[in-house]
């Protein structure tokens, strides 16, 4: 069983990202229903595009972040505890850019900067980790 104390967190930010995304949805379909959106119309009160948009912005990212996350955790061990810390930092990155993007879509670089700089610094983490893996395998 994996039980290390890095796949316990990096398991633990997988239900946080989880958790945040179920809660944009349920935003969703309270502003649907705050302002008489039927599905599956996704125009309408710009309060209600912006939560749509938020939803599926962070929708679209999951399924990098996700698999970044996992694999940098599983195979970048010289710092342990790296993958899931940058996964909170993505997380937040994602609030941030909830709460401006609701506050006005033009508010949300730095949200959007945070997440993004997040995602590829998983992606590069998981790539050294792949390859010092496979050096270490591959050495004779």
């Amino acid at each position: 069983m994996l039980a290390s104390p890095s796949i316990l967190l990096t398991a633990a930010v997988t239900i946080l990202a989880v958790v945040l995304y179920m809660y944009t949805a349920i935003r969703v379909g309270n502003f649907r229903e705050k302002h008489n959106i039927s599905a599956p119309t996704v125009t309408g009160h710009p309060e209600f595009e912006r939560a749509y948009r938020v939803q599926m912005n962070t929708l679209e990212a999951m399924p990098v972040f996700l698999p970044a996350l996992w694999l940098a955790s599983i195979y970048f061990t010289r710092v342990g505890l790296l993958a899931p810390a940058i996964g909170l930092v993505w997380i937040v990155g994602r609030i941030v850019y909830m709460q401006a993007y609701m506050a006005g879509p033009s508010k949300r670089g730095l949200g959007f900067g945070i997440s993004a700089l997040s995602q590829i610094a998983l992606l590069l983490l998981a790539i050294a980790g792949i390859v010092m893996a496979w050096s270490a395998a591959t050495a004779t």
